[in-house]
């Protein structure tokens, strides 16, 4: 085992007083030299979280010991790195804990969770199933269940705009899935909503399912939110399916092209990401704001004098500054 954790998670379990708890996780987090995202709203809490697999453990524990969350299950995909997935700290609030804009409500009424031997075995023996991505576009072209039905659409709240295309699978049993389960809660809800009456979701997302099922028949890899950019999660039968965006020779190195005003997510080889250094065109190459050259292809914000508790501090100040501007 790697001496750090990556923990990916979400619930879906009202907050009385997001602002209130947003302080009390940050300060938990900054004590256990935790790192990550977290977006806290009234509707739950969402989170990627990297740090030391005791600090990692320690979290687990507080959270499920958290009388908000008594009763309900987090559900934690976990996997083992080297290091930090992250460079800073985020604790939010926002309005909801993945944007969408759905008019649903998944407490309420959602897809039937398939845990992921469940989704195995059903996808094996059952004909009348099928997929159906509920990813951005980057991120299903990196990787994807064989067969699954794709969206070109940059955010979920995009769904509406594309839900014609599967009309015709209303009569199928549909199995929505997503990295880490957070987006099908609302999607395979919306579905529902629109008159699809089997509806189902892969509870963990692809995440659980290469954990617990080796990944077997999801192609390419698996985009994440953090430093690695994609994970591979598929042990079993492995297939690159995206192409380098230069050369057109297959490739699943992801990465974010050199040049910040372009910075999109594109597949480019590792040659070419050095001959083009960093860059996805000749433009992006030769453009006065391009970065320097990272192999790895993830650049993150500059963070020269940057710590945990700075940022706690100045998100602090500037939430004053927006109060008093309001007044």
């Amino acid at each position: 085992m790697k001496p750090y954790s990556v923990l990916l998670y979400y619930n879906y379990i009202p907050i009385p007083n997001p602002e209130e708890y947003r302080i009390k996780h940050h300060l938990f987090c900054i004590e256990n030299n935790l790192l990550g995202r977290v977006i806290v709203a009234a509707e739950g809490l969402n989170g990627t979280i990297s740090g030391l697999a005791s600090d990692c453990d320690a979290y687990m524990r507080w959270l499920e010991n958290d009388p908000i969350f008594a009763g309900t299950d987090f559900d934690f995909k976990i996997e083992s790195h080297d290091k930090h997935t992250f460079n800073k700290l985020h604790v939010r609030v926002k309005a909801e804990i993945v944007h969408s804009d759905l008019p649903v409500n998944p407490r309420i009424k959602t897809g039937k969770h398939l845990k992921p031997k469940e989704f195995k075995e059903m996808l094996k023996n059952d004909p009348d199933v099928v997929l159906v991505d509920m990813r951005s576009n980057y991120e299903h072209e990196l990787g994807k269940f064989k067969g699954a039905y794709t969206f070109d659409m940059e955010n979920l709240r995009d769904l509406p705009e594309h839900v014609q295309e599967i009309e015709h699978l209303k009569g199928k049993k549909v199995i929505t899935y997503c990295t880490g389960g957070i987006k099908c809660e609302k999607a395979s809800a919306y579905l529902l909503e629109k008159g699809f009456e089997n509806v189902y979701q892969l509870h963990g997302g692809i995440i659980k399912y290469g954990l617990e099922e080796g990944g077997e028949d999801f192609d390419g890899s698996c985009y994440v939110f953090d430093n690695r950019v994609a994970t591979q999660v598929n042990s079993v039968n492995p297939e690159v399916i995206s192409t380098c965006f230069v050369c057109q020779e297959a490739s699943d190195h992801m990465v974010n092209c050199a040049n910040p005003e372009c910075n999109e997510h594109l597949a480019i080889c590792p040659s070419c990401l050095k001959e083009m250094e960093g860059a996805c065109s000749t433009a992006c190459k030769d453009h006065p704001r391009k970065r320097p050259y990272n192999e790895k292809g993830y650049y993150s914000k500059n963070s020269v004098g940057y710590s945990p508790e700075l940022g706690f501090k100045s998100f602090g100040r500037n939430e004053k500054i927006e109060k008093r501007k309001m007044l």
